[in-house]
């Protein structure tokens, strides 16, 4: 009997995997070899500039280690922002991804790979 639970987590984690990825899910910018908070720091100090509005940070995880940088006019919880987080692999000490939320986000993608 044993066999059988293992089979249908198998099957259901399978089923997930499968699964695309819905529109609002983030999508990887690339990877950089500064920290977390060097990352958020140049991307909402090039989109502030860029802009001349105000750009929100929001510490996701406790000392600066995961962040989310709001696209200007953005507000948080779900607007399209920056994901800064540790990096995966061991090739990179960041990761950046970009999540778009209830507004559009202009060509931000671009500005945040001046900052890998």
């Amino acid at each position: 009997m044993k066999p059988l639970p293992l089979l249908v987590v198998t099957i259901a984690v399978s089923a997930c995997a499968s699964q695309p990825m819905p529109p609002s899910a983030q999508s990887s910018l690339g990877e950089s070899q500064q920290p977390v908070p060097a990352v958020s720091q140049c991307i909402a100090q090039k989109w502030a500039n860029q802009s001349q509005q105000t750009v929100i940070s929001q510490v996701i995880v406790a000392n600066n280690q995961a962040m989310d940088v709001y696209v200007p006019g953005q507000q948080p919880p779900n607007g399209t922002a920056a994901l800064v987080r540790p990096s995966w692999t061991g090739n990179s000490k960041t990761w950046v991804g970009f999540r778009a939320g209830g507004g559009t986000g202009g060509n931000t993608g671009g500005d945040v790979s001046g900052c890998l």
